[in-house]
Parts: C-alpha cells; structure tokens; sequence
C-alpha cells in the first residue's frame, strides 16, 4: 500500500525548513550506506549527530503525530528520527531494499522498518529526475510530490531515486514500526476508517457510525502487538 500524504508541512514550515537545510553541512551519504547498499548510492546527507539534523528530526517528530492521516495510515509504534539527504549533479540512489532492523542513535531502542517515509522539501519543477521509483505488488510507482508533501510505503519494496540532472531534490525520510505488522491488515483498517469518516460526516448521528467504530477497535486490539 502507498500512501500519499498532503500538506504535512505549513507554507511557513516548509519556508523555515528549506532556510536551514541551504545553510547545511552535507556529507556523502555513502557513509551511513551498508557495503552493498554504498555501491548504488550517490547522494549527500546530514549527519545524524549534526545539531541542525536533530533539531529538524526533533520538529518533524512533533509535527507527525498531528498528521491525521499518517497516524490513520500506518498506526506508528516507533518513529525512527527522520533524517536528511539531498540530490544533485546526477546524484542517485540504485535499486535497495531498506535494513530490516534500524538503531535509535543514542539509545539501546530498535526500530524494525515495517514503512518508509519520504517527506519533499523541494517542488517538482525544481530539478529534474529524482522520482522515488517504487517497486510494487502491482507493478512499479513513481513518484515526484510537491514541497511539503510525504509518501509512505511498504520497506520491504525495492525501490531507487533516478538521477538528479537538473537543479537540486532535498527530502526527509525515515522508518516506522507499525502496530499492526501486516501490510494487509493496515490497509483493510484504513479502508474502514475511511468509511467511517465518510458516514460520519453525512449522517452524524447514524448508529452504523458506533458500531463500525467498535469494529475497528475491535479489530486493532485483536492484530496490534505493542
């Protein structure tokens, strides 16, 4: 299941964001790439130490857990802090499949990647290339979002960023673990939570809109692990 999230960040949020990633320290982003992983892998990022890193990690954090529909869309247990990359001059990213197991910087905590996240910060006609290429159960997805705008898909896909030719693609990305692990479980709850919203927003005080709550909740206490 891919998810597109709009307007996860405000126009000012997005404006104070990109100020402080053009005033960045970047690296190669090969250093935090395993040894087969780093053979495909061509772009920059914020180390995870880095006090601007933590400080927008620390800001993304906070500003997810309002966003009503990633929260409904992968029923986050553990958030890995997001970090920061940036694509230019036909910087890439090969075909990988993310790690299995992420660490939290700092602590013994271990995130198990069940979804992936890519938060833009850079609008599509701001470089060229760099579509988030998504290797799907119903074939391949790209995907190329506005400013400001966030993906969440399944970890276990292979995945890549086409070379950037053009102009300059910064992103945030991170792991979640979900409390429910099964990707079918998830989407068959968000199917339900949508069609909850749905009746409710027509018919308020409809009964159906109480029992298929109950039967949501029912079924999250029934499939979640926390």
């Amino acid at each position: 299941m891919l998810i597109e999230i709009p307007d996860v960040l405000t126009p000012d949020e997005l404006r104070q964001c990109r100020d402080l990633l053009q005033q960045a320290s970047w690296q190669d982003g090969r250093q935090t790439a395993g040894h087969i992983a780093a053979r495909a892998k061509d772009n920059q990022q914020l180390a995870q130490d880095d006090p601007l890193a933590e400080q927008l990690s620390s800001f993304l954090l906070g500003r997810l857990g309002s966003v009503s529909r990633f929260v409904a869309a992968a029923l986050p247990l553990k958030v890995l802090p997001p970090r920061f990359n940036r694509y230019t001059g036909a910087g890439s990213y090969g075909p990988h499949i993310d790690n299995a197991i992420f660490s939290v910087p700092g602590t013994p905590l271990r995130v198990r990647g069940d979804l992936s996240a890519t938060l833009f910060f850079s609008d599509p006609d701001e470089y060229d290339g760099g579509e988030l290429m998504i290797e799907g159960e119903f074939g391949r997805h790209s995907v190329k979002l506005p400013a400001g705008h966030m993906v969440v898909y399944p970890a276990s896909t292979i995945h890549q960023v086409t070379p950037v030719t053009r102009g300059v693609r910064l992103a945030a990305f991170f792991w979640i673990q979900s409390l429910v692990r099964e990707g079918n479980r998830r989407a068959m709850l968000l199917d339900l939570d949508d069609t909850i919203q749905a009746i409710a927003a027509q018919r308020p005080d409809d009964h159906a809109v109480v029992r298929l709550t109950g039967l949501y909740h029912n079924l999250l206490r029934d499939w979640a692990v926390t």
